[in-house]
């Protein structure tokens, strides 16, 4: 029997029959809110009404059917079926069986879960699980595959602009850092475009995340007691939260959509409205100092993240949803509201350049994270002359 014509790149479907479809979970927050956003489009529990697409171009969604997860743990979300699979495990071809779309939610918002795995682990993990995750779904017979990755690996640049087009160049670092993670993760599905031609594939890229549980080295520089900026930089926030990113990924997986699908609140904030926001005081530094000490506490265990992700609080790396809001999407949270949640969720907690403090410890730092970084530097520069 031949195989049915794949659509052309880009394209939506048409057809209106229920999609069934798997998430491959990891348990967190990012992956949660997918599920929750699938289960409430389901047909299967109180579905969601789609946006008129009556008078435009756009195609109306397929309906979404059944929806499982597959993880080592039960999502605890209604509606959701649960099968039990290592996502690293090449049993997962079996556990993905019956899917028409799988969804793969890569990035992480468990920065705490990730320290306590270490670096060398949590990468080979991450490897693991994506090329097992492309692979399975190929020999499942999975007709679409969406990956949800991060905006940052586009990288954070001085001249990138504002917003990046979705076909811009990935130059974020593939160092030791998350970001690192998520560079091999978009080189799998990039290599699979070609091996797997019968596998249509989508790759989500969310701004900066938040919500609760949400916690990443991002969030974490907003529990940092000041905001650091540097000198002649013009950062440009923009954030993307959890639950509008679920609904970003189950309009993908409706409406068949392929290739990048940038998702993020529309607009951006810049630095002055984010300290106006904040209300947090501010303490500047040249970048070759910020950068440089960074790097060197990193290099000697007291920072958990190399300084290139200092970049993505320093330089512009917003992007557009155009693709989405074009096809319907309406997101709930702007980029003030978003900013609003972040700073409840980590209301109480203290970190110096993602590091976290106790409050005993947070109550004798130094007056900001620049300020941390410079000072244990030098404290750093003592111990070794004294060893």
């Amino acid at each position: 029997m031949s195989s049915p014509a794949r659509a052309p790149k880009g394209a939506v479907r048409s057809r209106r029959s229920a999609v069934d479809v798997a998430v491959v979970a990891n348990g967190d927050a990012a992956s949660r809110a997918v599920l929750r956003a699938l289960a409430s489009a389901s047909t299967r529990s109180a579905p969601i009404r789609p946006a008129s697409t009556r008078g435009t171009d756009r195609p109306a969604p397929a309906p979404i059917g059944s929806v499982r997860a597959i993880g080592l743990e039960p999502p605890g979300v209604e509606g959701v079926e649960f099968s039990r699979c290592d996502p690293a495990d090449p049993a997962l071809a079996q556990a993905l069986r019956g899917a028409d779309v799988a969804a793969y939610v890569a990035v992480s918002t468990d920065l705490a879960a990730d320290l306590a795995l270490g670096t060398r682990a949590r990468r080979e993990r991450s490897l693991r699980r994506a090329q097992t995750v492309v692979t399975a779904a190929a020999a499942a017979g999975v007709r679409h595959l969406v990956v949800v990755t991060s905006a940052q690996v586009y990288g954070a640049e001085a001249d990138n602009p504002v917003p990046l087009p979705d076909d811009a160049p990935l130059r974020a670092p593939s160092d030791g850092g998350q970001v690192g993670d998520l560079m091999d993760v978009e080189q799998l599905v990039a290599v699979a475009r070609d091996v797997h031609p019968g596998l249509r594939l989508s790759v989500v890229r969310p701004a900066a995340l938040v919500g609760e549980g949400v916690d990443t080295v991002l969030t974490r520089h907003f529990e940092a007691p000041r905001l650091l900026t540097v000198r002649g930089a013009a950062p440009a926030w923009q954030f993307c939260h959890v639950d509008d990113l679920g609904t970003a990924v189950a309009l993908v997986v409706a409406t068949g959509m392929e290739g990048v699908v940038p998702v993020g609140a529309p607009g951006h904030l810049t630095h002055a409205e984010l300290e106006r926001l904040t209300g947090m005081r501010p303490v500047s530094l040249s970048l070759s100092s910020a950068m440089g000490t960074a790097d060197r506490l990193h290099r000697v265990g007291m920072l958990p993240a190399p300084a290139s992700d200092l970049t993505f609080v320093v330089f512009p790396w917003a992007v557009s949803s155009q693709r989405l809001l074009e096809a319907g999407w309406e997101p709930v949270h702007d980029n003030e509201t978003c900013l609003g949640v972040l700073l409840g969720t980590i209301a109480g907690s203290h970190a110096v350049a993602a590091r976290r403090l106790d409050r005993k410890d947070a109550a004798l730092g130094a007056a900001s994270a620049a300020v941390a970084l410079v000072g244990t530097a030098a404290i750093v520069r003592r111990r070794r002359r004294k060893a």
